[in-house]
């Protein structure tokens, strides 16, 4: 066993030497790749500082070359503008009427295009070449201006305004050919690099142009119409008030409102929609200035004639304003400058309106008489004349009283209370009436301004109230009649004014009626009840007169006597005042039923109970009671 042992343990032994004898060879090895390594990294570097230098030198080669062909390609495309700078040239020089538009701004867009090339290489070389062609875009920027001009003075004939609005066409608007043309030139000569030659580069030229031209066009065609709006509303040694529509105004702002729309159309179909606003503004300044001057002129007219054309300020306060809002809606805002035309005929329209209440007051307080019969003076009948023309007017006239304030129009002073620094009354505080409740108001001021004043007047003119209660009612009925037969009625259909004008009625009619009491004071008698049964007397029976007189002491009986011939004295007094008083056919009705209702019934009585004074003889008991009616009955 023991030999065996060693012989195993032998085997192994040799074995491990074996295995570190090739374990040293092995680290022998390594150490020989590593120092190989080492001295591979120190040649490679070696190699890498070699070729550094070489490397960068080849790239510089590479931006070199580059270079070389780019300068190739611009020197390229500076010879190929000077070679066809000539063509351009030829073309530009012929003018747009001579190559044709299209050919003209072909060439123009070209150079535009090489200029803006040459530019940007910012080399000096090109300097000469870039001012030539400069010259030629400027050149040609011109000919295209006034080839912008000519087309335009060839459609700007003036023309004549009534042939389109009478016959209700449309004014004509630029041809479609012409404006063809001229959105193609507009686009260039409005284009940057053209504003920058031109000497003005703030001001488009093609704007200039047009507003200058059309501007013109529409002044000179307007100006017929100027002139017949001056003449038609100067009417001379009348003191007739202005009736609607006599005034040339509202064919002017047809005229206006029919070749602004037409032009609106001719620019939005040549400008950009940028710059609509600008070239219509430009357009029709002139034209607008023209309108201005000529309301100015109507203005100083109604102001010398305030009485009587006040409305003819009130007609073009409607017209122009209604004209601005319709323009303002189809076109570009034209409100203010409309609004800015109108204001001095607004403001002497709204000057008239207190003015008026002052011209009632002035005029009453002038007259020197009054109709001795108690007719109504031709006065009344001019104040309400007014009031119905001012109901045509309904629109304008609440705008402008509204603007003054309710109830501040009742002194000349207030038409300024709309830029008065003082406070405003509550009355013009009153933000719930409207335009037609405002002018109801006016209306029955006016009304009662000159009831009022004639009121006043008559008390001083006429001697006693006979006269004078039979003038205010004639007044009255005037009033009355003259505002159920227009426009007045639906105005005062609310508000209590038909009270306010009853109450005037009756009391002129209790001024007149106050002398018809004499005659009804002369049917008063006394009776005793301690002279006997007293004598049935009303609806208790019939009534036995000759008892009645038989009871009468002598004097009783001339006291009687008395009685009824006074009152046949004062009743034929006033019948034959009252025929020959002149009274409204309404008037003269009312005032006989009245006097009737008065007098009749007291005269029956009197008459059943003393008729037998005079024993049927007449010569006391002038009227029965069938005859008395009858006379009062003619009083109407």
């Amino acid at each position: 066993m023991a030999p065996a042992r060693n012989a195993a343990h032998e085997e192994e032994s040799a074995e491990v030497e074996v295995l570190f004898a090739e374990a040293a060879k092995l680290d022998t090895l390594s150490r020989k790749f590593k120092a190989s390594l080492a001295r591979l990294e120190e040649s490679n570097q070696a190699l890498q500082e070699l070729m550094g230098p070489v490397y960068s030198n080849t790239q510089e080669l590479q931006t070199m070359n580059s270079n070389i062909d780019k300068m190739l390609e611009v020197v390229d495309k500076m010879l190929l503008p000077s070679e066809d700078k000539g063509k351009e040239e030829k073309v530009i020089q012929a003018g747009p009427e001579a190559v044709g538009l299209a050919e003209y701004l072909a060439s123009l867009k070209r150079i535009d295009r090489t200029l803006s090339e040459l530019s940007s290489t910012g080399l000096k070389f090109n300097q000469q070449t870039i001012g030539d062609f400069k010259k030629l875009l400027s050149e040609g920027s011109e000919k295209l201006q006034k080839l912008f001009h000519s087309i335009l003075m060839e459609n700007a004939q003036p023309l004549e305004p009534l042939h389109y609005i009478t016959k209700q066409i449309p004014f004509p608007n630029i041809p479609q050919e012409s404006v063809s043309k001229l959105g193609s030139i507009d686009s260039f000569i409005s284009s940057p690099t053209a504003r920058e030659l031109s000497y003005n580069s703030r001001e488009l030229p093609s704007i200039r142009i047009y507003s200058e031209i059309r501007g013109m066009y529409i002044s000179v065609s307007m100006q017929t119409l100027s002139t017949a709006s001056i003449t038609t509303s100067k009417r001379k040694g009348t003191d007739e008030i202005y009736r609607p529509g006599t005034s040339g105004i509202a064919t002017y702002a047809s005229g206006l409102e029919g070749v602004f729309l037409a032009e609106f159309q001719s620019i939005s179909a040549v400008f950009p929609r940028e710059n609509w606003g600008a070239v219509f503004d430009n357009t029709c300044r002139k034209a607008l200035a023209d309108f201005a001057k000529t309301l100015r002129e109507l203005n100083m007219h109604i102001k010398q004639n305030m009485t009587t054309d006040c409305f003819l300020a009130y007609e073009i306060v409607e017209i122009v304003t209604n004209t601005g809002l319709r323009l303002d809606q189809k076109t570009v805002p034209m409100k203010l400058p409309f609004a800015d035309a109108l204001k001095p005929v607004r403001e002497t329209a709204k000057a008239s309106l207190p003015e008026l209440l002052e011209d009632i007051r002035r005029r009453v307080s002038g007259l020197q008489a009054l109709p001795y019969d108690g007719a109504p003076i031709s006065f009344t009948t001019d104040v309400m004349t007014r009031l119905q023309t001012m109901a045509i007017y309904s629109h304008p006239l609440g705008s402008l009283l509204a603007s003054i304030g309710n109830g501040n129009w009742t002194s000349v002073n207030s038409t300024s209370a709309g830029s008065s620094p003082s406070l405003p009354s509550l009355k013009s505080l009153d933000v719930g009436l409207d335009g037609n409740q405002l002018l109801a108001h006016y209306t029955m001021d006016t009304i009662e301004t000159l009831l009022t004043s004639l009121e006043a007047k008559s008390r001083m003119l006429l001697k006693g109230k006979f006269v004078s209660g039979v003038s205010m009612a004639n007044t009255v009925a005037v009033v009355d009649r003259m505002i159920r037969s227009s426009d007045l009625s639906q105005i005062l259909s609310s508000g209590g004014a038909s009270a306010k004008i009853e109450n005037w009625r009756k009391k002129g009619n209790s001024a007149y009626l106050d002398s018809w009491r004499e005659p009804c004071s002369a049917l008063m008698d006394v009776q005793y009840t301690n002279r006997g049964a007293r004598p049935p007397s009303g609806g208790s029976g019939p009534i036995d007169s000759g008892a009645i007189v038989k009871q009468l002491s002598g004097k009783d009986k001339d006291t009687i006597k008395e009685k009824f011939k006074n009152f046949n004295a004062s009743f034929e007094d006033l019948s034959t005042r009252h025929k020959g008083l002149h009274m409204e056919r309404e008037v003269r009705s009312q005032l006989a039923r009245e006097i009737q209702a008065m007098i009749e019934p007291m005269y029956a009585r009197f008459w059943d109970r003393y008729h037998e004074v005079d024993k049927g003889k007449g010569k006391y008991v002038k009227y029965d009671k069938g005859s008395l009616s009858t006379q009062l009955a003619n009083l109407g």
